[in-house]
């Protein structure tokens, strides 16, 4: 099995109000094995974000990748408030 490789979650996207308050711009370390995201500053990732986010991050995180994207280090995913929607970016950092 390949090494897990380190995941960024980016807030991209955000319309309408996020009740977590999820900026544009905020970046979470998702680290290597993630228990939940923080930004630098200590804010963590809301619990619906995570959930929308997981089963992207464990693809990235062991060196796979999605078609649909043209960069093969990135997955993007969006939060299931319909109301508020929300995009995120995943990142895979080769270290």
């Amino acid at each position: 099995m390949a090494d897990p490789a380190k995941v960024v979650l980016k807030i991209v996207s955000v319309k309408g109000t996020c009740a977590a308050g999820h900026k544009v711009g905020q970046e979470f370390d998702l680290g290597k094995e993630i228990l939940v995201g923080y930004t630098e500053d200590g804010k963590a990732l809301c619990p619906s974000a995570y959930y929308a986010a997981f089963p992207s991050w464990r693809v990235l995180r062991f060196g796979g990748e999605f078609p649909w994207e043209e960069n093969k280090d990135l997955a993007h995913v969006a939060c299931p408030d319909h109301a508020n929607p929300l995009v995120m970016e995943l990142r895979r950092v080769r270290e």
